[in-house]
C-alpha cells in the first residue's frame, strides 16, 4: 500500500528569494495549505511555481536547503511551516520566480 503523504499536495507562499552562492535560488517559503511533506520527499522534488495572477508559471527542483534558520528537519516544518530552499530550474525560467507566488507539489 502507498503511503498517504506521497498522494498530498502542499502550497507553500514564496516569502523572498535570492540567487544562490554557486548557481540556482534560494527561496523562503511558508507552507499555506495542505500537509507539510517530509524533508526526504522534497529533496529532489519538482515543484510548479505560479505568479500571483496564474498568468505565469514554470517548474522548479529542490535540490537543497539554505541553513539560515538552522537544520531543516520534518518537525521544524510541520511545526513552523517555513523553510529554505536551494531550487534551479527545469522547465521554464526561475529568475521570474518572485516573493509572493505560490510554490505546489511535489508534482
Amino acid at each position: 500500500m502507498a503511503r498517504l503523504s506521497t498522494h498530498h499536495k502542499a502550497v507553500f507562499r514564496i516569502l523572498d528569494v535570492m540567487d544562490g552562492p554557486h548557481e540556482g535560488r534560494i527561496l523562503k517559503l511558508r507552507l499555506q495549505g495542505g500537509e507539510a511533506p517530509t524533508i526526504a520527499e522534497l529533496k529532489g522534488a519538482r515543484m510548479k511555481a505560479a505568479s500571483p495572477d496564474g498568468t505565469t508559471e514554470c517548474e522548479l527542483r529542490i535540490v537543497g536547503f539554505a541553513l539560515f534558520g538552522g537544520r531543516p528537519s520534518d518537525e521544524r516544518l510541520a511545526r513552523t511551516g517555513r523553510i529554505d530552499v536551494n531550487v534551479e530550474a527545469v522547465d521554464g525560467a526561475a529568475d521570474q520566480v518572485t516573493a509572493r507566488w505560490e510554490l505546489v507539489g511535489p508534482i
